[in-house]
């Protein structure tokens, strides 16, 4: 069994994290860790998530921030589901680097924050609103998203598993890039709604049920457009929105198809893209947020406007499971030998 832990369990993402690796054949989970003050310290992750009551009996320790390297030597497998600024602070030391090398440490980190996402540290300063310090992980990082990077997850010792707006956009566009479709000279378009769960479990008054309706924030200026941008590799232009639900991404988005494109080339891109993918659903109609709540798939489904050039792709996924925690664990089982979907899809 591959020993494992979890750095921020008391999170939405902890939770979901902590439930997957429960049922996991393969995975241990040993421990849970919070912050030093947070109020969860001490109880039990059932009493904070009743859905995982008389289930996960583990108690939520404090973590010990000056001997952050006794993890990587007690465990074979770490999650990070915490805040940026907290995985840059501590990824050196779990990482078991010290003067730029690496010593004998053996866990393997996968990373559910911003933190070694984006590798421009002047780009990262801009939309994270700090500097980068830690500049051979950042260039060490393997970017997580799963259906696409298999090969370098494989052996990467630092997995940045990817926000969930771009897991939602790029497993939509990438087929389309990756066969030369996009018109480049006009940006794509990308118009997605998130539940308040993605905001986090702390209490806050922008993202209160009785506050929120439906409005758009971060507008061309959200941390994730250059994620999004970067492993693309052409820019967009990205509008999140803030919906009244409690969990899920709907993302449509508006592409420019290259001249002389037809509706094969589209429908084959996809299909060649994904054939043999469990994840990755191909829809027959226009997915919705419930079809994927509380699953590990995204579902797609486009239209093509010969007389326009122009193509809509909707994508849905759960921001909790394939926008975070299910997909580390897809990164998790490419690591460690085993096909993606394990644990995740029957």
């Amino acid at each position: 069994m591959i020993k494992t832990c979890i750095i921020g369990a008391s999170g939405y993402t902890g939770a979901e994290l902590a439930s997957l690796l429960h049922h996991h054949n393969q995975f241990e989970l040993a421990a849970l860790y919070v912050s030093t003050n947070s109020n969860d310290a001490g109880k039990l992750l059932g009493d904070i998530h009743p859905k995982l009551f008389n289930t996960i009996d583990l108690p939520l320790q404090p973590i010990d921030e000056n001997n952050l390297s006794a993890l990587s030597e007690c465990f074979d497998l770490i999650f990070l589901a915490t805040p940026h600024e907290a995985s840059h602070k501590w990824m050196n030391e779990l990482c078991g680097a010290k003067n730029g090398a690496k010593t004998n440490k053996k866990a393997v980190i996968m990373d559910l924050s911003g933190a070694f996402r984006i590798k421009d540290k002047n780009k990262f300063a801009e939309y994270y609103g700090f500097e980068h310090h830690a500049e051979k992980l950042l260039a060490q990082a393997v970017y997580g998203l799963a259906d696409w990077h298999q090969e370098q997850i494989s052996s990467a010792d630092l997995v940045a598993v990817p926000g969930c707006y771009p897991t939602a956009s790029l497993t939509a566009l990438k087929p389309l890039q990756q066969n030369n479709l996009i018109n480049t000279a006009h940006f794509p378009i990308i118009n997605a709604v998130s539940g308040v769960s993605g905001a986090g479990r702390k209490a806050s008054l922008n993202s209160s049920f009785a506050e929120v309706s439906l409005h758009a924030y971060g507008v061309l200026g959200h941390r994730h457009q250059p994620e999004i941008t970067d492993y693309l590799g052409t820019d967009v232009i990205f509008t999140p929105h803030l919906g009244n639900f409690k969990r899920g991404i709907l993302a449509t988005i508006t592409v420019k198809i290259a001249t002389d494109v037809t509706e094969q080339q589209i429908t084959d891109a996809y299909q060649q893209a994904y054939r043999g993918n469990l994840i990755v659903r191909l829809r027959n109609s226009w997915p919705k947020i419930d079809d994927v709540v509380g699953t590990p798939y995204c579902d797609l489904f486009w239209k093509f406007d010969k007389k326009t050039g122009y193509l809509v792709v909707v994508s849905a996924i759960d921001n909790l499971l394939k926008g975070a925690a299910s997909q580390a664990i897809q990164c998790a089982n490419l690591r460690f030998g085993f096909e993606s979907h394990k644990g995740l899809v029957s």
